[in-house]
C-alpha cells in the first residue's frame, strides 16, 4: 500500500491561529471592550503553547499504541482512497462525540476537559486553551479505528482536520451558517451553547464537525435568542495562572475523595461519577440544574 505523506497540520496553522486571535480581538475590542480581557486571552495562549510541548511527550505513547494495534490486531486493511478519508470523518467525529460526552459525565476525564471551558470569554484564543493532561489517555476512545484498519497516518490526519475544524465555531463573530449548514455541522451558534453555563446549555452540544450526533443521542439544543449564552463553570476560576487552569481539577477530586468520610467504592466514584456527585447524596449535577431551571421557568410562564 502507497503510504501518502501528509505534513504536520496543526503546525503549519499555528501562524494563522496566532494571527486571527489578534485580528478577532482588535474587532471584538472596538466592538465592546468588555466582551474582550487579554489576560483570558494569555492565559489561553499559555494553555495551548503548554499543549503543545507536552503532547511532544504524550503523542509518543499514543502513536505506539495505535501503531501497535494496527500492524498486528487489524483484520483488514484499508487503503488511502477517496472513500476511506470519508470513512474516517466520519467514524473519527463519531469517536470523539463519545469521548466529549464521556468528558462532561465523569469526573476523571472532566478533570482534564475543564481547561477549556474555564474561560468566561468566547473567542478564537478559548480555541487553543487545551488540555496539559489529558493526552495521556483521551486517545483510549479512538482505539477501535487502527482496528478497523484505518492507517495511524489517516487516522492522526483526521485528528488534526477535526482540531483545525472546531478553531472556527469558537467565535462570537459568526451568527448563524446556512439553514442547512446548522442541520449538519457544528457551527459557532452550536459551540456556544456547548461553552454555556446556563442550566439549559449544560452538557449540550458535543459534537466535533457533524452535529448530527447529538441530534441522533438526544444532547443537542439550540442557541435561543431569548437565553444568552453565559460562558464559563457553573462556580468560575478566578484565575489566569496556567497551573492553577491546568490542575486546579484534579487538585479538587482528589481532595473530595481523600477527605470524604465513606468506603472506598464510594471514594473512587468521585472520579467516575459526574462533576458535582457526592456520596450523600448531596450534589447537584448537571442534569438535576437543568430540571429545575425548566420547572422554574414553567412556573413562571404558567403564572
Amino acid at each position: 500500500m502507497e503510504i501518502p505523506t501528509i505534513p504536520n497540520l496543526i503546525l503549519y496553522a499555528i501562524p494563522f491561529f496566532i494571527g486571527t486571535v489578534i485580528i478577532e480581538g482588535i474587532v471584538v475590542y472596538r466592538k465592546n471592550p468588555e466582551n474582550y480581557n487579554l489576560k483570558d486571552t494569555f492565559a489561553s495562549l499559555s494553555m495551548g503553547i503548554g499543549n503543545v510541548l507536552i503532547e511532544m511527550v504524550s503523542k509518543l505513547l499514543v502513536v505506539m499504541v495505535i501503531t501497535v494495534l494496527y500492524e498486528n490486531y487489524r483484520p483488514i486493511t484499508i487503503p488511502f482512497v477517496w472513500w476511506a478519508w470519508i470513512g474516517i470523518l466520519v467514524l473519527e467525529d463519531f469517536c470523539y462525540y463519545w469521548f466529549h460526552r464521556v468528558s462532561h459525565k465523569s469526573r476523571f476525564f472532566w478533570a482534564s476537559h475543564i481547561v477549556h471551558h474555564s474561560s468566561q470569554k468566547y473567542n478564537l484564543s478559548t480555541a487553543l486553551r487545551q488540555t496539559w493532561t489529558g493526552g495521556f489517555f483521551n486517545f483510549i476512545f479512538f482505539l477501535i479505528l487502527p482496528l478497523l484498519g484505518f492507517h495511524p497516518l489517516m487516522i492522526f490526519t483526521q485528528m488534526s482536520i477535526s482540531l483545525l475544524y472546531q478553531y472556527w465555531i469558537h467565535t462570537e463573530l459568526i451568527q448563524k451558517m446556512p439553514n442547512w449548514f446548522e442541520a449538519i455541522f457544528n457551527t459557532p451558534s452550536h459551540h456556544r451553547v456547548h461553552h454555556g453555563s446556563n442550566p439549559l446549555y449544560l452538557d449540550r452540544n458535543h459534537a466535533g464537525i457533524l452535529i448530527i450526533w447529538d441530534k441522533l443521542f438526544g444532547t443537542f439544543q439550540p442557541e435561543l435568542i431569548n437565553e444568552k449564552v453565559v460562558y464559563g463553570l457553573t462556580t468560575n476560576l478566578k484565575s489566569y495562572n496556567p497551573l492553577t487552569i491546568a490542575f486546579h481539577e484534579w487538585a479538587a477530586v482528589f481532595k473530595d475523595a481523600i477527605t470524604a468520610k465513606t468506603s472506598f467504592i464510594k471514594k473512587f466514584n468521585y472520579f467516575m461519577k459526574p462533576p458535582g456527585w457526592k456520596h450523600d447524596g448531596t450534589g447537584m449535577l448537571s442534569n438535576d440544574l437543568r430540571n429545575d431551571w425548566l420547572k422554574n421557568k414553567k412556573k413562571l410562564s404558567e403564572n
